[in-house]
């Protein structure tokens, strides 16, 4: 029987930003506890890279050899992480996030070369274009979701700067407590 992992290639974020995180979603629940939704734990909120899905074991080392090949001449950069929004739209929300600003291109740019050294590795790029953000919630029935991403949207998540150092390959194991994620490998930017 072959072996699969679920995994991702994402940016860990600070301890501060996980605190702010931890506090804006403690202020939505409590301000709508009734809201039906599933919401990340603070310290499984990550910005992903590139999500993908389950993976043969033995295959695991290409992508960590593509994420070894960008990050060995891929500079550090900084972003700021703030705002917030909704997907698809605030009629029909389904997910809630906090976004982020990539001023200098360079996250776009780094998603943009691990996308196509993973491509060489056998791995199919995205069909939709990068979309970076912070997924906070999805939100199951319809009941009170407009209610709760409009209290969301109202919520002022100021824009905090935050390094980018490195990329981590993860795999995510799935069970009714929620997602586990274990790093596999990690790959210092210079």
């Amino acid at each position: 029987m072959i072996e699969e992992w679920r995994t991702f290639c994402a940016i860990e974020l600070t301890h501060d930003v996980r605190t702010r995180l931890e506090d804006h979603v403690r202020g939505l629940r409590e301000t709508l506890p009734e809201a039906s939704a599933s919401w990340a734990r603070p310290e499984n909120v990550h910005l992903t890279l590139k999500f993908f899905g389950n993976v043969q074991k033995e295959n695991i080392t290409r992508i960590s050899d593509a994420a070894t090949r960008v990050t060995s001449d891929f500079p550090a950069f900084k972003i700021r992480i703030g705002g917030t929004g909704v997907f698809p739209n605030a009629s029909r929300p389904q997910v809630l996030w906090i976004g982020l600003e990539d001023l200098s291109g360079r996250l776009s740019e780094l998603q943009r070369r691990f996308e196509e050294e993973c491509a060489k590795e056998g791995f199919p790029k995205e069909n939709r274009a990068y979309k970076p953000h912070l997924t906070i919630a999805r939100l199951r029935r319809p009941e009170g979701a407009r209610q709760l991403a409009e209290t969301h949207l109202d919520k002022n998540f100021s824009f905090s700067e935050i390094s980018v150092n490195e990329l981590v390959l993860f795999r995510s194991q799935l069970s009714p407590k929620g997602p586990t994620y274990t790093a596999i490998s990690r790959h210092a930017l210079f």
